[in-house]
This record gives C-alpha cells, sequence and structure tokens, in this order.
C-alpha cells in the first residue's frame, strides 16, 4: 500500500506541476497577443470603443466566473466564518488598480506611446523594491541582477525589437516633467497594489474565489463610478466587436490566472510571465502585422533567458 501511495502522490505532483506550467504558459500568451488584439480591434486606425467600458467589463467577467468557481468548488457553507473585515482590505487593492488603469490613459497626455512603453518598464523595478520591503523577502544579489536583466529586456524590445517597412531607424522618446511625475506615480502605484494584494491573499485563509469577489466587486464599482465620471461620449458597448469581446475575456482570465501567481507563488513570478511575453508579441506581430524582428528582440530574448536562468535556475 505503501508504494501505491507513494505513487499516487507523485503522480499528483507531476500533474500539479504540468497543470502549473500550462498556466503560466497561457498567461504569456494572454499578456503578448494583447497589443496585437488591440491593433485588430481598431477601425481606420483608431480604437472605436472607451476604455473604461472595456475595463468594467473585465472587471465583471472576473467577478461573475469567480462566483461560478466557488460556487462550483463548495463544499460547506462559509457564512459563519466570513465577515466585512475579510472583504474590506481588498477596497484599498481594487482602488489602487482603478487609479493605476485611470493614470495610464492621463499619461499619453504628456509623453508619446513609445516613451511610455519603454519607460513603464520601470515598474519591475519598484515592484521588486516594493515586495522585498513590504514582505520582508531578502532578494539575493544574483536576483536582483536578474531582475535588472528583466528590466534591460524589456527596454531594450521597446526601443526597437520590432520594426515596420516604413518605420524610421533611429527612436526618440519625448516626455515632459510632468510625464515624468505621472510615470514615477504609476510605478509607485502598480508595485504597490500587486504587493499588497498578494499581502492580502497569502494573510486570509480564505478560498482564493471567495477573496476573487471581495477583490473584483469593488474593482467592478471603482471602475463603473469612474466610468460615469469620465461621462465619455457614445454608448456604453459603442464600438464593440467580437475582437474587442476577446479582449475582455482574455484580460478576465489573465487577471484570475494572475491571482493564482500570487496567492501561490509571488508578484516575481508575475513579472517574469509578463517578460516573457514578449515573445508571443513579437511572433503574432510577425505573422499578423508584417512587422520585422531586429538585433534588440534578439538581445532581449538572451537577457531573458539569463535572468530566468539566475533567478530560478542557479543554485
Amino acid at each position: 500500500m505503501g508504494m501505491f501511495g507513494n505513487a499516487a502522490g507523485s503522480a499528483n505532483r507531476l500533474l500539479q506541476k504540468g497543470l502549473w506550467a500550462l498556466m503560466l504558459l497561457l498567461s504569456v500568451a494572454i499578456y503578448g497577443s494583447h497589443a496585437p488584439l488591440l491593433t485588430l480591434c481598431k477601425v481606420d486606425g483608431a480604437i472605436p470603443f472607451s476604455s473604461t467600458s472595456v475595463v468594467v467589463l473585465v472587471e465583471l467577467t472576473k467577478l461573475v466566473l469567480s462566483l461560478l468557481f466557488l460556487l462550483a468548488g463548495a463544499r460547506e457553507p462559509l457564512g459563519a466564518a466570513v465577515s466585512w473585515r475579510h472583504a474590506a482590505p481588498f477596497a484599498l487593492s481594487a482602488l489602487l488598480y482603478a487609479a493605476n488603469n485611470n493614470l495610464v490613459v492621463h499619461m499619453q497626455l504628456f509623453m508619446d506611446p513609445s516613451t511610455f512603453q519603454v519607460l513603464s518598464n520601470l515598474k519591475i523595478v519598484s515592484t521588486a523594491l516594493l515586495y522585498s520591503l513590504l514582505l520582508r523577502q531578502r532578494l539575493g544579489s544574483r536576483r536582483w541582477l536578474a531582475l535588472l536583466l528583466l528590466l534591460a529586456a524589456g527596454v531594450t524590445y521597446s526601443c526597437g525589437g520590432l520594426r515596420g517597412p516604413s518605420d524610421p531607424r533611429g527612436m526618440h522618446l519625448h516626455v515632459t516633467p510632468v510625464g515624468l511625475l505621472l510615470l514615477s506615480i504609476y510605478c509607485l502605484i502598480s508595485g504597490l497594489s500587486a504587493v499588497y494584494t498578494e499581502a492580502i491573499l497569502k494573510t486570509q485563509a480564505l478560498p482564493l474565489s471567495l477573496q476573487n469577489i471581495f477583490l473584483y466587486f469593488f474593482g467592478v464599482l471603482f471602475n463603473l463610478v469612474g466610468s460615469v465620471w469620465s461621462s465619455a461620449e457614445g454608448g456604453f458597448l459603442e464600438g464593440f466587436s467580437l475582437w474587442v469581446l476577446l479582449v475582455v475575456f482574455s484580460q478576465a482570465l489573465n487577471g484570475l490566472i494572475m491571482s493564482v501567481v500570487m496567492k501561490h507563488s509571488s508578484n516575481i513570478t508575475r513579472l517574469f510571465v509578463i517578460s516573457c511575453s514578449i515573445l508571443v508579441n513579437a511572433l503574432l506581430s510577425v505573422a499578423l502585422f508584417n512587422l520585422q524582428l531586429t538585433l534588440l528582440f534578439f538581445m532581449a530574448v538572451v537577457c531573458i533567458g539569463l535572468a530566468v536562468h539566475l533567478y530560478y535556475g542557479v543554485t
């Protein structure tokens, strides 16, 4: 019996590792396909829908899926054990996420999109610093070097990893002092929201689906208020298409995956997933839009490979 028990345990662990790897690969694919999907959503070169409407629908989809997962996995009632004290911390988390989503929109007024794509990679450093300080996770010099390589990969790829036939050879960054200030706030809030959420998820002894319900309930509430406040012209679903709905569902699914990652792993794993998505983004851009890979892309791939080896492979 002991032999069969050990064999079953080994098979179960192997299955769990396989499911974990599959989940991370799916997240890499979703992150990498996001920008190409947004490009496919464009009409006459412009985004035809409201970004605030998309954010609200993403949060609502995550809320509905979390509720379904909770109902499907519930074995015994939780009402006696759950109180508003469990839900309240997620309000701040949702508020930080909502603030960051709106900040991204306003930052475009003070820098061009290429500059934002390059400089937003600094959130890798801010997230790692807050992860180390607030969660008291010591990262050795080797792991810090790995994270700096991730930063280098993101900046390198953003500076020209892909090029269209008519794109200029050089790249010029344009950002105002106000843009730099907003970028600093963005990186700070991005790291703080992720690390704070991870702390809550790991501190509470509640099912992840229930925690997600708390988080996404407030997410829907705050983003809906923001949508009404912005009072964008047109209807709530104006400009929506099947591509937009695919964006909504994929982003909702990825949000649930990232909750699992933060609950059972860490924000550092999330950073590696986002960085690895460069590969998917590049391949889809080449296949769909006839863009060309440059030397900077291959430099970014080398940096990511070295970062993964330093952080996870060296003992």
